[in-house]
């Protein structure tokens, strides 16, 4: 049975892609960074899905997440680094602090996450990142977002040329506007949300399983010729405009 660890897995896109993945046979760990949501989602997904509370920005939780892995699982067939946080201010009201926390948690956490899993992957693996229509589209307020969520993607080429020799392929999926509790958490109000919806040519919101069966596309033997690319589900958000 393949294996999957899936940063960022309690909540949104990260816990829809490891339902579809344990339903499609693999074996699945998810990690999350609050209590609540990993106690939550021990209860909620199936029990042989292994639910871990792991703060990316601490080295020593990183290292206990890959042993209990490898202890579970010996190896991984897919790497889905989802993990990030998204804050929006205007740049003038941007701390050092709050520089520090999208820097630790969007790049430099799953950066080095990467590095630790690499031994754990098998040849012909994948590894996908969750990066975003924002590193492409610009957006009053997501200057922090965009770039720490953007240099995931810049390295994507690199690390694709990297790891061909392994045939371990390295894509990204960028959502668009997609329904999941991180609106409610930023508090858009009904009126943002309308306006977002005018730019969709579908005229609706995305769901999370959408993005999902993206990765899974992605994880599977159908897109064994598929690497350093970035593919885009969003409904087509913002063609046109």
């Amino acid at each position: 049975m393949p294996a999957a660890l899936i940063t960022g897995g309690t909540t949104g896109i990260g816990r829809a892609t490891a339902e579809l993945l344990h339903a499609c046979g693999y074996r699945v760990a998810v990690t999350g960074q609050n209590p609540d949501s990993v106690a939550r989602a021990r209860l909620e997904l199936p029990d042989d899905i292994l639910a871990v509370r792991s703060d990316l920005r601490v080295p020593a939780d990183t290292d206990a997440l890959l042993a209990t892995v490898s202890e579970r699982f010996g190896s991984l067939d897919l790497l889905f680094l989802n993990a990030g946080i998204f804050r929006p201010a205007p740049i003038a009201d941007v701390t050092e602090e709050a520089f520090d926390e999208q820097v630790d948690i969007n790049f430099k956490g799953q950066y080095f996450t990467l590095q630790k899993a690499l031994p754990l992957m098998n040849d012909s693996g994948s590894i996908v990142f969750t990066v975003g229509v924002g590193s492409r589209r610009g957006s009053p307020g997501a200057t922090l977002g965009a770039a720490t969520r953007g240099a995931l993607l810049t390295m994507l080429p690199s690390l694709a040329l990297e790891l061909a020799p392994r045939g371990i392929r390295v894509n990204a999926v960028s959502p668009g506007p997609i329904e999941t509790p991180l609106f409610d958490k930023l508090g858009v109000p009904g009126s943002g949300r309308d306006a977002m919806r005018a730019k969709i040519p579908f005229e609706r919101f995305g769901s999370s399983r959408e993005v999902a069966e993206v990765v899974a596309f992605l994880a599977s033997d159908a897109a064994g010729y598929v690497t350093g690319q970035d593919i885009a589900v969003a409904g087509g958000y913002g063609l046109g405009v």
